[in-house]
């Protein structure tokens, strides 16, 4: 694609996509020649669904929902994904950054309170790129990158000033859990530099009358037998990132995709488990979303 009309960072992001270096994984595939890598899509964006959303954090949705664009495919491959279709099936349909540009537009226009990026990783630089042409064209709400947590600092770094609030996962704890379940064993390393980059950026989450406006959101999916290892994320939150940091313990595990293949969390976590990640975060002084 031509970058001229678009800023120095954007340009670096193009650069990095081919050879592919946007994520941790590095495939270096050309994907301007229709490679693909680990996340299955090559050059441009494929979008699974494009509209407002309600079922997110409240301090996202508001009274015309979160505007999400739904991208298909992921750089992480959980064996539990509930959303499997979309990120290991990559149902969808292409989209241009023009397109892309004008839904953020539409979604501001249908009284969406923020534009959600929900599986961005893989497609930083078009997004940035989109990003841009709709600032140009009076996009004036909050973007949201809605993403696995398995990002490249590199990458969030020509980020800054695209994106406004920062929502990554937080999944694994122990390299060993994490490359059982999502075939990353550096996750837990990436994912804590991505988070101390997430909060250098947007700092701790602001809300302005009920909504986010920009900052560090963190999502933390509770798994059975402590796997995700709460507790240790959590000191971690705590004491490396910051005593305010905003967090949704999220109790909605359940066994779907391939979960069945291992015992570990072939069932629901206990109120108990739920309990017990949510009192720990409160005890350390988190702000936990209920």
């Amino acid at each position: 694609m031509d970058t001229d009309d678009f800023s120095p960072q954007v340009h670096r992001l193009w650069t990095l996509t081919n050879p592919c270096m946007l994520c941790p994984r590095q495939c270096s595939v050309e994907r301007d020649k229709g490679q693909i890598g680990f996340c299955g899509i090559a050059d441009m964006p494929v979008v699974s669904s494009i509209g407002p959303h309600f079922g997110e954090e409240s301090v996202l949705v508001g009274p015309g929902g979160s505007g999400t664009i739904f991208f298909a495919g992921c750089n992480l491959g959980c064996v539990f994904c509930q959303n499997f279709d979309i990120s290991h099936h990559r149902h969808g349909s292409p989209a241009t950054i023009e397109q892309i540009a004008h839904a953020m537009l539409e979604l501001q226009s249908l009284g969406c309170s923020n534009i959600n990026f929900v599986t961005p990783t893989h497609f930083a630089a078009p997004i940035a790129a989109a990003v841009e042409l709709a600032r140009k064209a009076g996009l004036r709400l909050s973007t949201v990158y809605n993403t696995g947590g398995y990002d490249a600092v590199e990458t969030l770094k020509l980020l800054e000033g695209l994106i406004d609030i920062y929502m990554p996962d937080m999944k694994y704890a122990d390299s060993q859990v994490a490359e059982e379940l999502s075939g990353a064993p550096d996750y837990p390393r990436i994912n804590q530099a991505a988070v101390m980059e997430m909060h250098r950026q947007t700092g701790d989450l602001h809300i302005e009358n009920g909504l986010a406006t920009h900052g560090l959101l963190i999502r933390h999916l509770v798994l059975p037998n402590n796997l995700a290892g709460s507790f240790e994320i959590i000191d971690f939150l705590a004491d490396q990132i910051s005593s305010s940091t905003t967090i949704n313990v999220m109790d909605q595990y359940h066994p779907c995709y391939k979960a069945a293949a291992h015992p570990k969390i072939n069932r629901r976590p206990t109120q108990k488990e739920i309990a017990s990640a949510r009192q720990y975060a409160i005890k350390k002084g988190l702000n936990v979303l209920t």
